[in-house]
């Protein structure tokens, strides 16, 4: 395919996205299909010989959209909102054009710097304190943008991992890493996310998860007795994981509670887990769920989720970028560059050393709605939400087992 043709099918292929969301409601949501039903379609080995572009489309419509769950479609409510808008995809497809690799600012200053000005755009939209933004005068924070929440989540922990063994090693010299290590215990609560449980698993420390109060919250109080008892038994807290709009119900936990309790525990780390609601609170009214995060450590939230951007696009945000990127810098000669001692290198913020240049879709979409426009989409979905709830109120059947907030 050279570039002529590639003019061509490209048309064609925006005409076969417009159709297809402009048609979705036509379709079932979720496919009528048993595992294995595409292997049955497919030949056992790849084409020895090209194949024409049409033959490829046809298939597209005919093999792969039957066994498509519609994510996009008007009927689609399971697991959470899944962001889409035409500019996002036009960022996305301009960054697949560019198709740079961006692990350093030299492999692609655009890419890093555009990044961090993104990131410090939308978490001032948020409302995060300034020590979370990368371009404050005499800020050590930041922003960067990951695959998903459950990397979040990772990349925090072992950040808190590499800071609380540091602190134990200077305390027990001749202690094996292993022994300390094994007394490593991390917090969270029932209802948090289970990529929670995950981190720990990856991370080698164990978890302890806590009980929330009647409204799914977890309470300053229940972490302190839970993080005194651990010590009494020589076990050493160092990160927890709290939650602000749980998966299973939306529910936020106490975080300026918490917040206080940790002041009695120097070196906690505290991660705030926002990856749906935390969108909302670009809306002025909806900051006071924010409330607490001056205590954080590191905030996450998923633009994909609410924000009209498309996945992939988790974007977190760190107090210290220095207590993240000490825990994951690994510095080969030939990764080095003229300024590295003076521009952020996102191989450092994360476990893959690739990046692909996300940064694109957020400030398309960002620049196209707008903050105005983006509130105005967060209003329209919480006014549904409160409808439906009258709804469920009136009928005797269902009850609302949380606050809707």
């Amino acid at each position: 395919m050279d570039s002529t043709e590639f003019r061509k099918r490209g048309m064609e292929m925006v005409e076969y996205i417009c159709n297809y969301l402009e048609t979705l409601s036509e379709r079932r949501v979720t496919p009528s299909v048993e595992p294995g039903y595409l292997r049955h379609l497919l030949p056992t080995e790849a084409p020895q010989e090209p194949e024409d572009w049409d033959q490829i489309m046809s298939d597209v419509e005919d093999k792969i959209m039957p066994g498509v769950t519609h994510w996009q479609h008007p009927r689609f409510h399971a697991y959470f909102p899944a962001g889409n808008s035409f500019p996002s995809i036009l960022g996305d497809m301009l960054g697949d054009g560019i198709g740079c690799i961006g692990f350093s600012w030299a492999a692609s200053p655009a890419c890093t710097e555009l990044e961090t000005i993104v990131l410090d755009w939308l978490g001032k939209a948020i409302g995060l304190p300034d020590h979370f933004l990368a371009l404050k005068e005499g800020s050590t924070g930041g922003g960067v943008i990951q695959t998903s929440a459950s990397e979040c989540v990772l990349v925090t922990m072992l950040a808190a991992r590499a800071q609380a063994l540091k602190r134990l090693k200077s305390q027990h010299p001749f202690v094996e890493e292993g022994h300390l290590l094994s007394k490593l215990m991390a917090y969270c609560s029932k209802e948090a996310h289970s990529c929670v449980e995950k981190a720990a698993m990856i991370c080698f420390v164990k978890l302890r998860i806590l009980e929330p109060d009647e409204d799914a919250s977890l309470r300053g109080q229940t972490i302190y007795e839970a993080m005194e008892e651990d010590e009494l038994q020589g076990l050493v807290p160092f990160f927890v994981s709290t939650t602000l709009g749980t998966t299973g119900s939306c529910a936020f936990d106490n975080l300026p509670e918490i917040g206080k309790q940790l002041q009695r525990f120097p070196g906690v780390w505290l991660h705030v887990d926002a990856a749906y609601a935390g969108n909302s609170f670009i809306c002025p009214e909806l900051k006071p769920l924010l409330k607490g995060i001056e205590y954080a450590d590191s905030f996450n939230t998923n633009p994909n989720k609410w924000l009209l951007t498309n996945f992939d696009c988790s974007t977190l945000w760190v107090r210290d970028r220095i207590r993240l990127t000490s825990a994951l810098v690994v510095d080969p000669l030939y990764l080095k560059h003229g300024y590295s001692d003076a521009a952020i290198d996102y191989r450092h913020w994360g476990v893959p050393l690739s990046r692909r240049f996300r940064s694109l879709k957020l400030w398309f979409v960002l620049r196209s709605y707008g903050i105005s426009g983006l509130q105005h989409y967060i209003r329209h979905h919480i006014k549904l939400a409160k409808r439906f709830e009258e709804l469920v109120l009136k009928d005797k059947r269902f009850e609302i087992c949380n606050q809707v907030k």
